[in-house]
């Protein structure tokens, strides 16, 4: 196949931005006549796409020759000039790949199969939206001043916080039609990070407390705060997202637990026994209900199937606050302070292991594991306690991802009906 390389002007002796490499002409791959080729259509194959320089998106057929030898997806550029103006930002593309390739679990007890893998760096949020006071310092300074009133919230307050709750269920949504083998936990956290900014929100979790990435997400053992990585969603993993956003001055919190592929039936219980306990609990939602009672109906659930509670994380107030009072532990036997009234908004989202309830923490500070390495489930919602129950506000909607039990029903009643 014929090639042409256009050779790229070094930058002045003075930068200290490496030169870009010579780029790979494939017009004659994206269609153009070829004299050594015997004119299939195999020859023939398209390899183009618009050019990558933000603000130029004409079509280009030239490629970085890094990229395809790293294996990297490709990238095209219409000429040298835009090739010489976006190398220092594609760059950066190279370098990350290099540390994903040398990066190494740190050494540690690890309690089942699950590995971190590399993380990349921080995301930025444009300056038009706007951000929860630990945006920048990653310090919640507002928590930590006013984190034990449980808060009566106004008609103003709940019309911004289930606004904040409709986007983060759009996001979730879309989030869990992502979920499938082979796709990293990474690029699902790119997707929701973009998800947000078109909404004209910000990523709760991103830099609360330093956390790096702007969803969690948890697999197989992992119990909560899972960091997103570059390790690929295999076929019988089971993986939770949990998505927060932060809009108008308002946070929104939920989670679900779906699954890749192909999942044992065990597995399956757990989830759906996950989903049962945190519906039992929100059916029982209602004004003068202690909240230390939630954890009872959980537990019962739960117990019954022989499954545990964890402990270590319990569901929180939600508002203008990311976590406030009050604390609302899953487990029986609790001491949460606390009567349910209304215009109270709190999140329940129990967390149910295979067996012990106990967790362990990876060095990274941030993801909890099951201490038996055995797989863990969690459900989440944010509730309004209303005059005569409660009001589900990330409640799913008709795009939400169908649980597994709700495809399975559907399938034999469309079974039964052939047979009938």
């Amino acid at each position: 196949t014929r090639g042409l390389s256009l050779l790229i002007p070094s930058p002045q002796p003075t930068s200290t931005t490496p030169s870009p490499a010579p780029m790979t002409d494939n017009k004659a791959a994206a269609g153009q006549p070829n004299p050594q080729s015997d004119g299939t259509k195999e020859e023939r194959k398209p390899t183009c796409g618009p050019c990558a320089l933000p603000g130029c998106g004409k079509k280009a057929t030239l490629q970085c020759p890094k990229c395809l030898k790293l294996g990297l997806p490709s990238t095209y550029y219409c000429n040298k000039e835009c090739f010489t103006k976006a190398w220092k930002e594609h760059n950066i593309i190279h370098k990350e790949h290099a540390k994903r390739l040398a990066f190494k679990p740190p050494p540690f007890q690890y309690t089942g199969n699950l590995r971190p893998h590399y993380v990349t760096p921080m995301r930025k949020v444009p300056p038009h939206i706007k951000k929860p006071d630990y945006a920048v310092t990653g310090i919640p300074v507002s928590e930590q001043r006013d984190k034990s009133r449980i808060i009566i919230h106004t008609k103003k307050q709940i019309k911004g916080i289930r606004e904040a709750c409709r986007i983060g269920r759009e996001v979730l949504d879309l989030a869990g039609q992502m979920v499938r083998p082979g796709v990293t936990t990474e690029e699902i956290d790119v997707k929701v990070h973009e998800w947000c900014i078109e909404r004209g929100a910000y990523p709760s979790p991103l830099n609360y407390h330093g956390f790096p990435k702007a969803c969690c997400t948890s697999p197989n053992e992992v119990i909560c705060h899972g960091i997103p990585d570059a390790r690929p969603l295999e076929d019988g993993d089971i993986v939770n997202i949990d998505i927060s956003v932060y809009k108008d001055g308002y946070h929104g919190d939920l989670n679900e637990t779906f699954l890749v592929g192909n999942v044992d039936d065990e597995s399956k219980r757990l989830v759906q026994t996950t989903y049962e306990s945190l519906m039992l609990a929100i059916k029982a939602c209602k004004p003068g209900m202690f909240v230390r009672d939630f954890g009872k109906i959980i537990s019962k659930y739960c117990n019954k199937r022989k499954y545990s509670v964890v402990r270590s994380y319990c569901g929180h107030g939600i508002g203008e606050l990311f976590h406030c009072a009050p604390n609302v532990p899953h487990y029986s036997k609790n001491k949460a302070v606390g009567i349910c009234k209304p215009g109270m908004i709190f999140t329940i989202e129990p967390m149910i292991n295979t067996k012990s309830w106990r967790d362990k923490t990876w060095p990274d500070n941030w993801t909890s594991v099951s201490v038996d390495g055995l797989r863990s489930a969690q459900f989440e919602h944010t509730l309004l306690v209303t005059e005569r129950g409660c009001e589900i506000l990330t409640a799913r909607t008709k795009n939400s991802v169908p649980f597994h039990w709700e495809k399975e029903s559907k399938g034999k009643s469309e079974a039964d009906e052939k047979t009938t």
